[in-house]
């Protein structure tokens, strides 16, 4: 959940630190920051950034902001949770959202490789079927978890921090890359 009000008067630097869900939030709700016709600068304010889109209700994007913003924080998982549930050996899949030339350079052994050709496979899956997502540093995991909740699965989990806070907190021996 955000710590800091967002007010139209921030600049967007400032709500994506508040907020980092704010800019999938805005780009699903909007059609905002998502590319080069509609995205903003940094430096803008929300209130400009409304008012260059045409979105009257500045009151409404801070709610929805907010709203995706609780959302992620129900999403992500502790990369010590994930470990015990593997641990206790609990049914869920794990799976890496990094692209082969990532996987490459550091791997969770227990995590499954998201395989970009076989959508069905993961589509298929029953929607109450437990999944954890990571990535490099839980942001694209977490674009993810939003994409299979949208898509109705209800225990969709990203693992905070990704393959980066597995290997500070869990296992040290996961090489770590930028």
């Amino acid at each position: 959940m955000t710590t800091t009000e967002i007010t139209p008067e921030m600049t967007m630097e400032e709500v994506m630190r508040a907020a980092p869900a704010a800019q999938r939030a805005l780009f699903q709700r909007y059609h905002v920051g998502g590319c080069s016709s509609c995205g903003f600068q940094p430096s803008d304010t929300l209130k400009q950034v409304a008012k260059d889109h045409n979105i009257l209700d500045v009151k409404e994007m801070i709610q929805t902001i907010t709203r995706a913003q609780e959302l992620d924080s129900r999403v992500e998982v502790e990369p010590t949770t994930v470990k015990a549930w593997l641990d206790a050996g609990e049914d869920f899949s794990f799976i890496d959202v990094r692209q082969p030339d990532e996987l490459a350079k550091a791997r969770i052994d227990a995590a499954e490789a998201l395989d970009y050709e076989a959508s069905d496979k993961y589509m298929s899956l029953p929607k109450d079927r437990k999944i954890v997502f990571s990535c490099h540093t839980g942001v694209r995991s977490l674009d993810v978890a939003s994409y299979f909740i949208g898509h109705g699965f209800s225990q969709v989990f990203s693992m905070r921090g990704g393959i980066a806070a597995w290997s500070a907190e869990i296992d040290p021996s996961v090489p770590t890359y930028s």
